[in-house]
């Protein structure tokens, strides 16, 4: 098949750690021609969606793990399977390019399905699933976040859209620093902010279960570093080795009907506690920790999935 990666810059990427790598690398592995380009690339010209990119060969060496042809033009309909893979935030421009690649359906499989990706973004994804979620509040008010802080005492305070651990407060029963943050983030984007109860049980990890076609194929857990409350692994969380328990499993089989039905193929969710915080579906990582931790090659399971759906 041929293949088209829409993602960062391949050249940056950490090839024992980024996702779209070791998807690219199983690929390469499978037989499949690779192609690669960044969103900015991407381009509809007179009825036909095109990108300006490189034929490419990944390769495990570190600060080289790519060997790129010549730049080049190519007409993204001729490709069997396209990967929306560049990393949020999930602002305008990711939005257009999710329409515009919905001018390949159904000729051309994307993953994940691009209007489902647009319209399932991950912090409301899980509003659809309010008894496996923490006590949520989505709202631009100030006074209706007081409240919920008053109800709540230990909260915490996000953008509805960000990624990564960023911009990511915790404020305790006696932080008096609500309405500066309040005012910090409305002042730069007309977004509401997303307010959760805080979960104690983050000191134990949060953890990442990965999903292929709606069912669970195994988790790790990301530690905070000391002093953090955020466990992304951008801010210097740890991954750890885990287990999928009962809870886990209860959270998956509620919820990957619904994934497998809207052509969310690698989904990425987050559980603290007993809780599901989010619902990754724009760039899921964390399936080369699960490989060095279990064994479980989640590549070969997801090329498996896409080749099911491709006939």
């Amino acid at each position: 098949m041929k293949i088209a990666f829409q993602m960062d810059p391949i050249s940056e990427v950490d090839i024992n750690a980024d996702s779209t790598f070791r998807l690219a690398e199983e690929a390469q592995a499978r037989g499949h021609d690779l192609f690669y380009y960044s969103a900015e690339k991407l381009v509809f010209q007179e009825g036909l969606l095109t990108a300006r990119g490189h034929k490419v060969r990944v390769q495990r060496v570190a600060n080289t793990p790519a060997l790129l042809g010549e730049e080049e033009e190519v007409a993204l309909s001729d490709f069997d399977v396209i990967w929306l893979r560049q990393d949020p935030p999930f602002d305008m421009q990711y939005i257009t390019t999710t329409h515009l690649l919905e001018f390949l359906k159904p000729q051309t499989l994307v993953v994940n399905d691009p209007f489902w990706v647009r319209n399932y973004p991950e912090k409301l994804l899980v509003l659809n699933f309010r008894d496996l979620t923490p006590p949520t509040t989505i709202a631009r008010d100030l006074e209706t976040i007081k409240k919920f802080k008053e109800k709540y005492k230990d909260i915490i305070l996000k953008p509805l859209y960000g990624n990564g651990g960023a911009g990511v407060f915790r404020l305790g029963l006696s932080d008096p620093n609500l309405s500066a943050l309040h005012e910090l983030f409305t002042g730069y984007s007309r977004e509401p902010l997303i307010v959760q109860k805080f979960l104690p049980d983050v000191k134990n990890g949060d953890k990442r279960v990965i999903l292929v076609e709606g069912k669970p194929v195994g988790a790790i857990n990301r530690i905070p570093a000391k002093g953090e409350t955020r466990s992304n692994m951008h801010v210097g969380g740890r991954p750890e080795k885990i287990g999928l328990t009962v809870r886990d499993i209860e959270i998956c089989t509620a919820i990957g009907p619904l994934l497998h039905e809207k052509g969310l193929v690698f989904v990425g969710i987050d559980i603290i506690g007993d809780y599901l915080t989010e619902i990754n579906v724009t760039s899921p990582t964390g399936i080369q920790e699960l490989e060095r931790f279990d064994g479980i090659n989640v590549a070969v399971k997801i090329w498996q999935a896409i080749e099911v759906r491709r006939g």
